[in-house]
């Protein structure tokens, strides 16, 4: 999905989080379906259902910490939480401040939406959440890039003329364009981008790693993994 370079969490990243009783997540909430914050004011999605598996499998005890996605790399490293489950495409920018686990989404397109499928989205100003995948694509497209700290702001900002289209997951776009009533359209073919999302960790906590990925083949091998794409996603939704 999204893609963020962090030279500066290097020197962070170097150090780990000893053994501890609780092992905490880390979430934004704020990108459903994979995670948000629902009417009772909890962490809910795809992302959470998924995690609190792979811990019962695990059998760890673990608990949820929200966290704004420009810096939800660096409070990794710092120690703020131990994982990130927070539709992070596995990248080689971010392979090189953080490690991920295998993959618990495959690679999923993104798409450009707007008021008018007719834009020309390599001439026009385009939206898109800072710091991920979809902000340095259309940076390199030719198109007008401006970036928002989220993603409900990239939509807003086409809403008010600010911006001629948004881009961003396919997934996370989706319900917002049917929702619309006709207002907000699909620009063009989705755009296949990234290498499937993975567990954020650090890369001294190696243990910790091969634990969540032990959890994740489990899940592929029994189906549930699927079940749970397809619940969040669709029954349409890429599976393994």
């Amino acid at each position: 999905m999204r893609k963020l370079c962090l030279a500066s969490a290097l020197a962070l990243a170097a150090g780990g989080a000893v053994a501890q009783d609780v092992v905490r997540l880390g979430t934004e909430g704020g990108y459903p379906p994979y995670n948000f914050i629902n009417d009772q004011g909890e962490v809910d999605g795809f992302e959470i259902e998924l995690g609190n598996e792979l811990c019962v499998r695990a059998q760890l005890t673990c608990e949820w910490v929200t966290n704004e996605w420009d810096s939800i790399i660096p409070n990794l490293a710092s120690g703020n939480y131990d994982t990130i489950l927070a539709g992070m495409s596995i990248t080689p920018e971010r392979d090189e401040v953080i490690d991920f686990t295998q993959d618990y989404i495959p690679p999923t397109p993104s798409s450009y939406i707007g008021l008018s499928a007719d834009i020309d989205v390599t001439a026009a100003t385009v939206a898109a959440q800072s710091t991920t995948l979809q902000a340095s694509f259309v940076a390199e497209s030719g198109a007008t890039l401006l970036e928002f700290a989220t993603q409900d702001e990239t939509i807003a900002a086409v809403r008010s003329g600010e911006a001629d289209a948004a881009f961003g997951d396919t997934d996370y776009l989706a319900p917002i364009v049917e929702a619309s009533g006709g207002e907000l359209t699909f620009i063009g073919e989705p755009v296949p981008l990234g290498g499937g999302i993975g567990m954020g960790v650090r890369e001294s906590d190696q243990e910790l790693k091969q634990t969540f990925d032990d959890a994740i083949t489990a899940m592929k091998q029994d189906g549930s993994l699927n079940a749970l794409l397809a619940k969040w996603f669709g029954e349409g939704a890429p599976s393994y």
